[in-house]
Formats: structure tokens, sequence, C-alpha cells
């Protein structure tokens, strides 16, 4: 045997499995969250850890939907007694402890506007675009006019698509994580996002001759923002 080889704790201390596979981080990191939903089953003081991990996106989530801080952090504290509730019959089924959580989430938000006699809606306007730096007048008149485009051509989408970009751009959530909203595998989601980003593209070339308007943003390039006035 060769002794200048790595054992085999080495090759783990440095991001390695036995047999010279490297490890997978997003793997690894689910191991850790399933460990930890399996003693918050036993010890509800865990349940604060995976609490402390959601917390923030479950209430942005919210308050996009409700619009109220007060409603908003009363419905997040309901939706986490739900889930330490619940605890005890939830699956692991490989997806991540939030796809849980944010349909569950769905569901007290869906009721809350049944209770409020209002109707569910998509704001898309909570998804918020800002240009790096300082620009130009003539520049800055430019990029509106071309996100003024974007969001009209958004508004003209179905409300299932809507609600896709809503949710990836506005909320940040996972394509696992939507899928688990939206009732589709990751796959669907994928699938309908690509179909999403080409109706818009086609949508904008058919408003501009000669195709996409110069200085329309790309959905897929912008960086989704959440309205800091929902943020804690």
């Amino acid at each position: 045997m060769n002794g200048n080889a790595p054992s085999e704790a080495e090759k783990s201390a440095n991001g390695s499995r036995p047999g010279g596979t490297a490890a997978d981080p997003q793997e690894d990191e689910r191991a850790i969250e399933s460990a930890l939903v399996a003693r918050a089953k036993k010890d509800s003081q865990a349940f604060g850890e995976l609490y402390e991990r959601y917390v923030d996106r479950i209430y942005s989530y919210v308050y996009s939907r409700v619009q109220n801080v007060e409603d908003a952090e009363d419905l997040t504290a309901r939706i986490f007694y739900r889930a330490l509730d619940r605890l005890d019959r939830y699956e692991d089924r490989g997806l991540p402890f939030g796809a849980w959580l944010f349909r569950i989430a769905h569901n007290l938000v869906a009721n809350w506007h049944r209770d409020q006699g209002r109707r569910t809606f998509v704001p898309i306007d909570g998804i918020v675009f800002r240009a790096e730096g300082r620009e130009e007048p003539e520049a800055t008149a430019e990029r509106r006019e071309g996100e003024d485009a974007l969001w009209a051509a958004i508004e003209r989408l179905p409300e299932e698509r809507r609600l896709l970009l809503f949710h990836k751009f506005g909320d940040q959530l996972t394509n696992i994580e939507i899928g688990e909203l939206m009732q589709k595998s990751e796959g669907a989601i994928k699938s309908l996002y690509f179909r999403t980003l080409a109706a818009l593209r086609k949508d904008l070339g058919e408003q501009f001759e000669g195709g996409e308007a110069e200085g329309t943003p790309s959905v897929g390039e912008q960086k989704g923002k959440k309205a800091s006035d929902g943020k804690r």
C-alpha cells in the first residue's frame, strides 16, 4: 500500500466520500435537516432550530399575500404552531422541510382570504427590479420603458405562469418548493418556467420591431427583490 495515500477520514475532511466520490453539499444539507426534523419529533426544543431556518422566508411569503404586518405575524405564528402540532405526521419524502411548511402557509393564507371575503391575488408588483449604479436620464427612461413592457407582458400571462414567476423571483423559492405549492413535479416546474420565458420573449418581440426592445430586462437575468416594506 502507498504510504502517502490519503485516509478515508482525510478524504471526508476534504469533501470527498469513500471511493473518491465528491460530496454533494445539497445532499449533506438535506441529511442534516432530516436529522434535525427527527430530533424535533422527540424534543420540541429542537423545533426552534427549524423555526430559525425558515421564519423569515415564511413571513415574507405571507406578508406578500396579506399586505398587513399584524396579520402576517399572526399567520406566521399559526403556521409554525400547526407545523409543530402535526410534526409527528410529517413524512420525509426527500423534499426540503420548507416545502411542507410552504404548503401549510399556502393553505392558511387561502383560509384567511376566505374568512376575510377577499379574493386571493398575486401582487406582481411585489417583485422589484433595481438597476445597479447611476444612470443617465436617457438610459433611465429606456430602462423604465423596457420594464413597463415586461410588466405588461407578465400581466398577459395565464395566472399559473404569473404565479410561478412570483414564487421564483418574489418569494425566491426553489423549483422543488414551488412544485410542492403548485402540486407539480420539479421537472414540470422547470418545463413550465422555460415555456413561460419563451412566451414572454415572443410577446415582447411582437411589441417591438426587430425582436426584444433595447433596454428591456430579461426575467431570467433579473434578481428578484421583495419590497422593503414587507421585511422585518
